[in-house]
């Protein structure tokens, strides 16, 4: 049967190694099903419901990339989007929680259509590189200061802004020892290194008093409090198409990215360097997303930590497979994941954000047209808590760099029109 649907001695693979790959990846991105509730529940949303939600989002778009495109990616609610999603769009604009997981579903839907119709492609190669580097560098400086701050490491101040905290504190202590972990194990290639930090932090935290134990295993909690709640024709305000835009727009690259990049390690790409299957996989991380807004949860998204799963011979949807039924076995771990503090996750932030930020290498710093526009892009997303003001300054320098400096072919229309966009979006929506 496995062998029938996904091909595997064509790929040069087995059971095993795809099941060993499969729990590979699994370990390496497992943190989610910790820190994604704790990030919205700051909305409001009941942290149980979304915990069940970012089980099964994962589990339900993995298994459709798994068997639909056959490729061992596995998907979840995505780092960074979450934190646009609440601190961005609800905290920092007002929105309720309903209507932004309105604005996920109406991003999901339009990155489907893209998905099915060849203007994806277009889309795609419009935005010049340095842009693309910059909001992945951007969107990980963004979860940075959302962790610091979570940590107690940084904190507001009325002259400044922001100052240090109090780095006493033994949670302050704990979170800086459990990113310490992180970087250490990453370092030795010790698969699961988050999510082995946030429980050493969370199990220090419960045996010194600084916490609860809820405890191990029960049923899963009650999904109906987010479970169909969006508000999908409050998403469609007028005000709202730059959020929906934003989601969109980092879905779709971030998508992309991790998709060509792990599959580029696995050597999945043809002779011109093109994934086969590309549709198929976007149709499946679009739906997952539409998907995730109905259950309760932000973006899904690919994971690059499926790159972990390949290294150890994943070939196939076999892979991913594998990572889905995992994600539902978590289900009955929620008094676990109750159980861990917000100094725990929040390294885990600060070490994605690491990870991210890396994306700024590869920007050709010698161009001035380039590398304004990349570092203003990134800059502007966690001073200004929002991706979409990030996306659109960077347009915007962008577009002006290149009319201004009389390289205007350089820029390809569909910038230009979106920065235009963006400009008439800043004068009279605000």
């Amino acid at each position: 049967m496995f062998e029938r649907l996904f091909q595997l001695s064509s790929h040069g693979t087995t059971v095993r190694t795809e099941v060993l790959a499969g729990v590979t990846t699994f370990l390496t991105m497992a943190y989610i099903i910790f820190v994604n509730p704790s990030i919205l529940s700051a909305t409001g949303m009941d942290q149980g419901a979304v915990f069940v939600a970012t089980c099964l989002a994962a589990a339900a778009g993995t298994a459709i990339m798994g068997l639909y495109a056959n490729y061992p990616i596995a998907l979840a609610p995505g780092m960074g989007l979450n934190a646009y999603f609440t601190y961005g769009v609800v905290l920092g604009m007002g929105h309720t929680w309903q209507v932004a997981l309105g604005a996920v579903f109406v991003s999901g839907v339009i990155f489907l259509v893209l998905s099915v119709l060849p203007v994806r492609e277009w889309i795609i190669n419009s935005i010049p590189h340095s842009l693309k580097m910059a909001i992945a560098a951007g969107i990980g400086l963004f979860l940075a200061i959302i962790g610091l701050s979570e940590a107690g490491i940084v904190v507001d101040h009325p002259v400044t802004l922001v100052t240090l905290g109090d780095v006493t504190q033994p949670t302050v202590i704990m979170a800086v020892i459990g990113f310490a972990v992180m970087v250490a194990l990453t370092a030795l290639r010790i698969p699961g290194a988050i999510i082995i930090g946030i429980l050493g932090v969370s199990v220090a935290s419960i045996l010194l008093g600084y916490s609860d134990f809820q405890g191990l295993v029960d049923l899963p909690p009650d999904p109906t409090p987010t479970f169909l709640q969006l508000d999908i024709p409050g998403a469609l305000d007028i005000g709202l198409l730059t959020i929906v835009f934003a989601f969109l727009f980092v879905d779709l690259f971030d998508t992309a990215g991790t998709l060509i990049g792990v599959s580029a390690r696995a050597g999945l790409l043809d002779e011109r360097d093109r994934l086969p299957r590309l549709g198929r996989a976007l149709v499946a991380d679009s739906t997952a997303t539409i998907v995730g807004a109905g259950l309760g949860t932000s973006t899904t998204t690919s994971y690059i930590e499926s790159a972990a799963g390949i290294n150890a011979g994943g070939r196939t949807g076999l892979t991913a497979l594998v990572v889905a039924v995992l994600f539902v076995a978590c289900l009955f771990f929620a008094p676990l994941a109750g159980s861990i503090p917000v100094f725990a996750t929040a390294p885990a932030l600060v070490f994605v954000a690491c990870l991210m930020a890396r994306g700024l290498a590869d920007v050709n710093w010698d161009d001035a047209t380039e590398a304004a526009p990349a570092l203003i892009t990134a800059i502007t997303m966690p001073l200004t808590y929002s991706v979409a003001n990030g996306i659109a300054f960077g347009f915007i320098t962008y577009a002006a760099a290149k009319v201004l400096s009389g390289r205007i072919a350089d820029a390809k229309p569909a910038v230009l029109v979106l920065a235009v966009l963006f400009v008439v979006k800043f004068a009279y929506l605000g």
